[in-house]
């Protein structure tokens, strides 16, 4: 059985990461493949209850520094439980959120050194990078008011709560790793309706697939 494939979807709060999951892995089912839906922080038991502590803002007082640090634990324990074993028995995993959340939330709206967020990676990745990253590019306003629809009478979490302001920079930052690494990142609009979304992210989906020939064919 060949190597599966590792493809991750990112964006603000309200871009519809986990709208456009869900359909992309009707499809690929459809197809006949093998696929694996799963999430950060969280996918597996261990990065789930830390998933608790960082969404209810209860790590917030410690500052951005702990925050990243049990980000980086969840995720070392979903890359090791979840995420690796799932490639490596031929399944396309899809996830909602990796490295690129932490990248723009702790280390460019966190204020975290560089230095501090790219040695956490190395670390907690493992060289299990995503061979495809799709970025839901949204105006966080529009982003914020799907989110709140969404939500309805549910308490907005920890990330969610921030300015407007906050939530633009993190646009700015994760079209920025879009540019710096275009080999691995697709910017899709998500403005627009779902289903037009939809169709870009199989057809990014389809090239990938299809450059990566290791991957067997569906039965």
């Amino acid at each position: 059985m060949g190597r599966g494939l590792f493809i991750t979807f990112e964006g603000g709060e309200g871009a519809g990461k986990s709208t456009q999951i869900r359909r992309l892995a009707d499809l690929l089912a459809k197809e006949g493949r093998q696929t694996l839906v799963t999430r950060e922080p969280g996918g597996s038991p261990g990065a789930e209850a830390i998933r608790h502590v960082l969404l209810s803002g209860a790590a917030e007082r410690f500052g951005p520094e702990l925050e990243a640090i049990l980000f980086a634990a969840a995720r070392s324990d979903h890359v090791e439980q979840v995420i690796r074993p799932a490639i490596e028995a031929g399944k396309i995993v899809l996830c909602d959120r990796f490295m690129d959340s932490s990248r723009v939330y702790q280390g460019v709206t966190g204020g975290l050194d560089p230095a501090f967020m790219r040695a956490l990676e190395k670390v907690t990745v493992n060289a299990t990078m995503p061979d495809l990253t799709i970025i839901l590019d949204l105006d966080p306003e529009e982003g914020l008011r799907r989110a709140v629809a969404r939500r309805g009478e549910d308490t907005a979490d920890r990330f969610e709560k921030e300015t407007i302001a906050v939530h633009r920079q993190r646009r700015d930052a994760f079209l920025e790793i879009a540019r710096a690494e275009p080999e691995r990142c697709v910017v899709i609009d998500a403005s627009r309706d779902e289903d037009t979304v939809a169709a870009d992210v199989a057809a990014a989906a389809a090239r990938t697939i299809a450059a990566h020939k290791q991957l067997v064919a569906p039965a």
